[in-house]
């Protein structure tokens, strides 16, 4: 049977997609009591990297928040491992810290992880509402616009 958050994603149009592995000498999540600690993810699509370079060169900022949501979407494949298939486990959300690859004078970050940010309240609601923060870097890891670490409470 499917739960809540489950059912709140098929009503968005929303399938996660397979959670990712490594790209180094670390794992994907680290759960420690009741919360769920989330290596950083990237914008990855079904065909590999979907958003590569940079804001205020590459992209603009409308591109930018989709790349935030699709790297949303990859964090919560990681978190539905996390806690054995079951995101009715998530109390809220805690933390997101989002890295922007921009030019040196991109000082939008903040609308763009906003694309990150309104996913996690379009599914969880208030509990998907967290503290946040959003940086720019001169690069990412492939050359991806965006990418976001996060934290979990669960139960």
């Amino acid at each position: 049977m499917a739960g809540k958050i489950d059912g709140r994603l098929k009503e968005l149009g929303i399938e996660l997609p397979a959670p990712a592995g490594p790209a180094g000498t670390y794992v994907p999540y680290v759960v420690t009591g009741n919360l769920v600690f989330i290596s950083g993810q990237g914008p990855m699509g079904g065909s590999g990297i979907a958003y590569q370079g940079k804001l205020g060169k590459d992209h603009d900022i409308d591109a930018g928040k989709a790349a935030a949501r699709l790297t949303m979407l990859n964090v919560l494949a990681q978190l539905k491992a996390a806690c054995g298939g079951d995101l009715d486990r998530v109390k809220r959300a805690v933390k997101i810290l989002g890295f922007v690859n921009a030019t040196p004078d991109f000082d939008q970050q903040p609308a763009v992880i906003n694309g990150a940010s309104d996913l996690l309240v379009e599914i969880f609601g208030d509990a998907g509402r967290h503290a946040r923060s959003a940086v720019a870097a001169p690069s990412l890891p492939f050359q991806i616009t965006v990418e976001i670490e996060a934290i979990f409470e669960i139960a």
